[in-house]
């Protein structure tokens, strides 16, 4: 698999499962493990660049490092850190503008 098919399956998956989470219709433990299996397919793919190549990729990037950072339990009581992962799936599907104070970089083995 290549980076942009990955990215762009893996960009509809995080938004289904941050939108579950948010809608409590899956447990955030769920959301969590999918970052790390994401993280652990990422490995997979032998990636020697760290620049995204896209505004897409580099606003999926922030999502997986800040869902890292916080986990993903935060989404249920941190209202800032909702709104601002909210402003990212806003991005994904067209209807916001790139997010402000959006760093994605792509991790190197």
């Amino acid at each position: 698999m290549i980076i942009e098919p990955f990215i762009n399956e893996k960009t509809l998956q995080i938004a289904y499962y941050i939108k579950a989470v948010i809608n409590q219709s899956l447990h955030y433990t769920e959301l969590d493990t999918f970052i790390l299996d994401t993280m652990e397919e990422w490995t997979l793919l032998r990636v020697n660049d760290e620049t995204p190549s896209s505004a897409k990729e580099r606003v999926f990037w922030h999502l997986v490092h800040e869902m890292s950072l916080h986990g993903a339990q935060s989404l249920s009581h941190d209202l800032y850190f909702k709104s601002e992962i909210t402003t990212c799936l806003d991005f994904f599907t067209g209807i916001g503008s790139y997010p402000i104070d959006c760093i994605g970089w792509r991790p190197l083995p």
